[in-house]
């Protein structure tokens, strides 16, 4: 017996099923919708993923996402310019912007072999504390090892958020309460 197929139907699934979180359930489930129950949805989200791909680019001073050179945090003269929190991803940056308890700058380190030190010198200019908002695990620890190091010279305040937040979870599954509270409660190291 020959199998049912549609080969653009299971590209789309395909796809949804290569992004995070998402099974082949769900990706089927997806997919059925946006191709039977609502096309516009599912061009209105073609075009808005278009968009975002053509348009988003990296701030030149703290690698968050950005549609200018200048993100629109580290455009905002009403920051805490003194402050900067060091996270590992954009996806980092909103997770503690929606938690209002945090004022000041930030700069993306995705991992100890992406340091771009020339980089980094130049965005802590004029900052007096660096706070290391990562997720608890050796990984980590050994990152802000090497960065305070690195940093020493420039006598800055080194903090890290408070625990609260659970080891080996990423701050965008951790609930805003918690992130709230270890924005507030962190520690010098």
């Amino acid at each position: 017996m020959k199998r049912y197929r549609l080969d653009s139907f299971e590209n789309l699934v395909d796809a949804f099923n290569a992004l995070p979180s998402i099974g082949k359930k769900s990706a089927t489930k997806l997919a059925y919708h946006l191709v039977m129950e609502d096309s516009y949805k599912g061009v209105k989200l073609a075009h808005s993923i278009e968009d975002a791909i053509n348009s988003i680019s990296r701030c030149i001073r703290c690698n968050n996402m950005s549609e200018d050179e200048l993100c629109s945090i580290c455009s905002d003269s009403y920051r805490d310019s003194t402050k900067i929190c060091i996270v590992q991803s954009a996806k980092d940056i909103i997770t503690i912007e929606d938690s209002g308890r945090y004022d000041g700058l930030y700069y993306i380190i995705p991992s100890i072999h992406q340091i771009d030190e020339t980089h980094l010198f130049y965005a802590i200019d004029g900052v007096e504390e660096v706070i290391f908002a990562f997720s608890p695990n050796i990984e980590n620890d050994a990152m802000i090892l090497y960065i305070e190091d690195r940093l020493k010279e420039f006598n800055l305040k080194f903090t890290k958020i408070a625990q609260g937040v659970p080891t080996g979870v990423a701050l965008d599954s951790v609930d805003i309460l918690s992130l709230s509270r270890a924005l507030e409660d962190r520690i010098t190291i």
